[in-house]
């Protein structure tokens, strides 16, 4: 982060509630559970175009009732909404945190609803149906719910065969594409864990260590499948 104090501030806005952390570092999470780690990058640079890195990390949460209540608070406090998506596996709200780092909110849609034309499952993008999702919505909270998982990661790479490649080496299955530019991965079938794509060009560089950005994630093994108040698997043991 180039200016620390600043983001913990928007994440705490946004919903999150910093766990731990001093002067270098902030831990940010929902119920207790962390999800984002934020990290000082003092006299870092700004990430140059045509380079690899974040498209941006994806909060699901547990209903579209919940979804629906977070949306209407965005409008509200008018939260820096930058599009919306019906992703026909899930429904999706997209933001831009004050360094310009990517954010979804989602909620998945149940799986009996998931469609796999050509053998491949369908992600696709189109009109959200935005005036449903504030008809059912649960009131707004100011917080995201203990519920709330990091559900995935989206990166820009350098190259689509090459990152597929790797991650499969990791045990993640091809689920979808989005013409010659994307690709979803996963494991035991979600719609995607991992997205990659190629929007900052085919060979996009490495950024240098003094540009701010991701640094990493972790995966960590979920002790049993997440489902939501109705037994609905929504994300799958990992």
């Amino acid at each position: 982060m180039l200016d620390l104090e600043t983001e913990v501030e928007f994440y705490e806005w946004f919903g999150l509630t910093r766990a731990e952390g001093d002067e270098t570092h902030a831990v940010m999470g929902a119920g207790g559970a962390p999800v984002l780690r934020l990290t000082a990058l003092p006299g870092g640079k700004e990430r140059p175009r045509h380079t690899a890195g974040l498209f941006h990390f994806a909060l699901l949460l547990p209903t579209e009732e919940e979804l629906g209540g977070f949306l209407q608070r965005a409008l509200e406090e008018r939260l820096p909404l930058t599009g919306t998506a019906e992703h026909f596996v899930s429904q999706a709200l997209y933001f831009d945190d004050v360094e310009g780092n990517g954010i979804e909110v989602y909620a998945d849609r149940p799986r009996s609803e998931w469609q796999y034309p050509g053998g491949h499952l369908n992600i696709g993008t189109d009109h959200l149906d935005f005036e449903r999702l504030l008809r059912i919505a649960d009131p707004p909270k100011k917080k995201f719910s203990e519920s709330t998982l990091l559900g995935h990661m989206h990166l820009n790479v350098a190259d689509l065969d090459e990152s597929q490649a790797a991650y499969e080496a990791l045990g993640m299955t091809l689920m979808a594409e989005a013409g010659h530019v994307m690709r979803f991965l996963s494991w035991e079938g979600y719609h995607h864990h991992l997205g990659i794509n190629v929007l900052e060009g085919r060979g996009a560089q490495p950024v240098e260590a003094d540009v701010r950005g991701l640094r990493g994630f972790e995966i960590h093994t979920l002790s049993s499948p997440v489902t939501d108040p109705n037994g609905v698997l929504l994300a799958p043991k990992l």
